[in-house]
């Protein structure tokens, strides 16, 4: 049975599409858990001070936050394992960051079929492109 798979893609969270082959369609959602505007209890200023030395936190919140994408990222391959053709679209820059995965996947590589930019959309609008672009 094939499947076509269309993806929209967002830093908050992601709308897997999934056609089968009667023209019928499921949708899921998957949240990202990713924390972008976070604020540390007990943190006051961009540094704490130690001594001579200055320790800025923006290297731990980089680190937190490069962790949350690769558990999303990873949540979301989980997802598409069995399908035939993946198609990426959204308006940020979430479906690069899953494009470089799914290329880095020896089983997913050649069924990127497309990663195009697109506005955000109501659930009924992402069905529509998604079967519009697989006509």
């Amino acid at each position: 049975m094939k499947k076509n798979v269309g993806i929209w893609i967002d830093t908050k969270q992601a709308f897997i599409i999934k056609l089968s082959e009667n023209n019928e369609h499921s949708i899921k959602k998957i949240g990202s858990n990713i924390e972008t505007r976070e604020r540390v209890e007990g943190e006051t200023s961009k540094y704490g001070r130690f001594g001579n030395q200055y320790l800025t936190f923006e290297k731990n919140r980089l680190n937190k936050k490069n962790e949350q994408t690769n558990q999303y990222m990873k949540t979301l391959l989980k997802e598409i394992n069995n399908c035939n053709e993946i198609v990426l679209f959204g308006p940020s820059n979430m479906k690069k960051i899953l494009e470089k995965e799914i290329k880095k996947s020896v089983q997913l590589a050649d069924k990127l079929s497309g990663v195009t930019n697109s506005e955000t959309l109501t659930i009924n609008q992402m069905v529509a492109w998604v079967k519009d672009y697989y006509k």
